[in-house]
């Protein structure tokens, strides 16, 4: 029972704090709704203001604003234009250097245009002369396979190298010089004349056939063939010349005989491939000459000719020495002769303008004293000083 009366106890005080409390509860609900209407009246009043202040300072920031703008675009615009003149200053040089550039390019365009015309025009013309050059070469490859022509450019040729020489004019050479002999007519191309009476035989071969084959051959095999051929025709040459034994038909003739061949590159060929060609010449008296160890020949000969004429003219300038200082003895002696008699005249006149100072011109001085007038007067004399240079008497010769 007890234990009841205190759970009711407490159960009725709970019930009476849970009232209580109610109250607080509702107390507190209508408090916060008269302060949640209070602060809606504020937020209106609030965001009115707000809205009114809002307003006003946009404005007064916007007039602001456009002001700070004004000054702003203002002082942008005298920066804008400074910095427009201070970039025109750095720009304009490079502009100047850019314009020079560009005229420069562009005559460098017109000289490559004119220069690109003119090395075309350039190439035409040289691939129309190799066109010329090939046909006329081709011309001339046909002409030498003939034997008349080869003769006619070997005697050409010897008569150059004779002018080249000087031999035309210091020694006699004959081209196409019969001989007769018992066994026919030897005809070599020349015969030149050296002094003391000797003669040198001079016979052109000019085998080209086979070397202008070699030159004209597709493959390296065709080409060696052909130039064995060629070494072989020069060796009859050779062979030929020998037999003919120049030097037992010329008395004044050394004991061998030159075959000259037209050409540097036709012997070389042909001791490319026959090195014992030169020696087996020799042992058969016959000497190979191209033009250039031929033209040293000639001259060899025409200072042998010049020696003999130097000679020969000692004697004759030994007597228009002598005859010369003969007639140089009488003009000295005619000379001394002059001199002596100038000598004797000086002497003469000097003792007669002596004796008109002392004795003629004191008198005549007289005759102007005693009143005479002169048209002229007395030129002073005076002596001549005896200058003249003696010749030296010079010894006798014997």
């Amino acid at each position: 029972m007890i234990v009841i009366t205190a759970i009711l106890g407490a159960a009725v005080g709970w019930l009476i704090a849970h009232l209580r409390s109610q109250n607080k509860i509702t107390a507190l609900e209508t408090t916060l709704n008269l302060e949640r209407q209070s602060l809606s009246g504020l937020e209106k009043t609030f965001a009115l203001l707000s809205n009114q202040a809002l307003k006003y300072n946009n404005q007064t920031f916007l007039q602001l604003a456009q002001e700070s703008l004004k000054q702003f675009h203002t002082q942008a615009k005298g920066d804008l234009e400074q910095k427009e003149k201070a970039v025109e200053n750095l720009v304009k040089p490079i502009k100047e250097a850019l314009e020079k550039t560009e005229q420069q390019i562009r005559q460098m365009e017109k000289e490559r245009q004119e220069a690109y015309g003119a090395l075309s025009k350039h190439l035409e013309t040289m691939t129309q002369t190799q066109q010329l050059l090939h046909g006329e070469t081709r011309n001339l490859v046909q002409a030498l396979r003939r034997p008349e022509v080869r003769g006619q450019w070997g005697e050409m040729t010897l008569k150059r190298l004779a002018e080249l020489a000087g031999m035309v004019e210091y020694c006699d050479f004959y081209s196409q010089e019969q001989i007769g002999t018992g066994d026919g007519a030897l005809r070599p191309d020349m015969v030149v004349r050296m002094p003391d009476g000797r003669e040198i035989v001079v016979d052109v071969k000019t085998p080209l056939d086979a070397y202008l084959s070699a030159t004209e051959a597709s493959d390296d095999a065709t080409r060696a063939q052909h130039l064995q051929h060629h070494a072989r025709k020069v060796r009859e040459r050779v062979r030929e010349l020998a037999g003919k034994a120049y030097w037992n038909q010329f008395k004044n003739a050394p004991d061998f005989v030159v075959l000259f061949i037209p050409g540097d590159q036709f012997l070389s060929a042909a001791l490319d491939i026959d090195r014992d060609l030169l020696e087996d010449a020799l042992r058969q008296k016959v000497i190979l000459a191209t033009p250039t160890s031929f033209v040293a020949l000639l001259r060899a000969v025409a200072y042998g000719w010049r020696q003999q004429t130097l000679a020969a003219n000692a004697v004759q300038v030994r007597e228009a020495g002598e005859e010369l200082y003969a007639r140089l003895a009488t003009f000295t002696e005619h000379l001394a002769k002059l001199g002596r008699s100038l000598d004797s005249s000086v002497a003469c006149y000097n003792k007669a303008v002596g004796s008109f100072d002392a004795k003629v011109l004191p008198g005549a001085r007289k005759f102007t004293e005693m009143g005479i007038s002169a048209n002229k007067p007395l030129e002073e004399l005076e002596q001549i000083e005896k200058g003249l240079r003696e010749i030296a008497e010079q010894p006798e010769k014997h």
